[in-house]
């Protein structure tokens, strides 16, 4: 039996609590460590590593999920490992105020628990969204959780932010705690019997497969590997641009640091845009066309692509160029395609025979997550040679840009190339077989 909408956004809480929570470690914690501390930007980019380290994890999480045959246990215990390693990470974080090393100690399984927790919790959600979501919902659904995670990722800085002033260790803990208990709270209320119905049954019984076994299997099927690597591609692209867009606007179109923040914002808002847009396709707007998931990721891909190249020739003419235009479509390209290949996902993990939706979507989340780590630190590294070799700022980030859009172009190629491993799909369907 298939989940109604209610349903979703139950499980769209879910997603709400990992934001909440994450944008405390990523966000203010790397501001205390680096601005009040006055610690090396590297350290909180080091720990953060250790979590997208971790997300190797991910397909041992949906394996084991899939043997036990219950997902919410890993959803609510990743929400609950969450929550602790961001306490942790707290306590670590006043720490260093006293001793640099010993919160060094502390934040380092901090940090570890961060990660484990958001990929058995993530996981373990998409399988269960997969399983249970019909496939003409998918886009939608990815769509509807999503947009639910923004809106808790930016309830939580501004609430929190307020929360924080003044700063003081004890205030950061104690937020960081009341956020995590909050977030627990979400988790519990969306799995709620979520699984009391059965999920649609399989033509056969899972089969007690060894982890490796299980993996080295799912390698075999062209399709998954083909999506896996798109995935990666796609991703890769999608988080080169991250922490060099606002550099680029101050060196390059002279963009005060209010400026540039506005500036990211706008490719938030857009992206924001994009998901609706996706979300609105698949239901409101579906009564009278539908739009295939395999347009809005292609077409993300190569608007993405394009809007990346314009970018790097917008520098070079940058009295002139319309930035915020050119980055707020390049969010609404990225929003679209992300939710839109997120549904794909769905509808590729729940293929087979067996109730394999876990550890499927484990290997398309790890393939996610590692590109996003590396894409973060090619993007910054990539800018920093290229500017030590040329003079020229703009051709210099340009240069990334244009590289970073060629990628998005190569995953479009990727994407439309997914449907030759196998029979033709119905009309629509970016993956055959739903």
């Amino acid at each position: 039996m298939t989940l109604s909408w209610v349903s979703i956004l139950r499980l769209g809480l879910v997603q709400m609590a990992l934001g909440m929570i994450v944008v405390l470690t990523t966000a203010t914690m790397n501001r205390v460590m680096v601005v009040e501390l006055a610690l090396p930007a590297i350290l909180p980019g080091l720990l953060v590593t250790l979590y997208y380290g971790t997300q190797f994890a991910r397909p041992h999480f949906g394996h084991g999920a899939d043997g036990g045959g219950r997902r919410t246990p890993w959803i609510i215990g990743g929400v609950a490992c969450l929550g602790a390693g961001a306490m942790l990470a707290a306590f670590a974080v006043g720490l260093m105020a006293h001793s640099t090393w010993g919160g060094i100690a502390v934040a380092v399984p901090g940090f570890l628990l961060i990660g484990l927790g958001i990929g058995a919790a993530g996981t373990n959600l998409l399988a269960l969204l997969a399983s249970r979501v019909a496939s003409d919902r998918q886009a939608a659904a990815g769509s509807a959780v999503w947009i639910m995670m923004i809106f808790g990722l930016a309830a939580t800085g501004i609430t929190a932010g307020m929360l924080l002033d003044p700063y003081s260790p004890a205030r950061l803990l104690a937020v960081t705690a009341g956020v995590s208990g909050i977030a627990l709270l979400f988790a519990v209320i969306g799995t709620w019997g979520q699984e009391r119905t059965p999920a649609p049954v399989k033509p056969r019984a899972n089969r007690k497969l060894a982890y490796r076994a299980a993996v080295a299997e799912l390698w075999a099927d062209p399709r998954v590997r083909g999506f896996t690597i798109f995935v990666f591609a796609s991703m890769l692209a999608y988080n080169l641009q991250d922490l060099i867009l606002e550099p680029y606007a101050g060196h390059v179109f002279g963009m005060t640091v209010g400026q540039s923040t506005q500036l990211g914002g706008m490719h938030h808002a857009g992206a924001l845009a994009g998901m609706i847009a996706v979300l609105l396709s698949g239901t409101v707007l579906a009564r009278w066309i539908v739009v295939p998931i395999r347009v809005w990721i292609v077409g993300g891909c190569v608007l993405s692509g394009a809007s990346l190249l314009a970018l790097a020739w917008g520098g070079m003419h940058a009295s002139t160029w319309p930035i915020t235009a050119n980055v707020f479509t390049l969010g609404l390209a990225n929003g679209a395609f992300a939710v839109a290949a997120i549904g794909a996902m769905m509808g590729l993990a729940r293929e087979g025979d067996e109730s394999r939706e876990g550890i499927r979507m484990g290997l398309f989340g790890a393939a996610q997550a590692i590109a996003f780590g590396a894409g973060s630190f090619l993007g910054t590294a990539a800018a920093d040679v290229m500017r030590a070799l040329v003079a020229s700022d703009a051709i210099a980030y340009g240069s990334v840009f244009a590289a970073e859009g060629v990628v998005f172009l190569i995953a479009a190629g990727l994407a439309l190339s997914l449907n030759t491993h196998t029979d033709p799909a119905p009309a629509g369907d970016l993956i055959p077989g739903e």
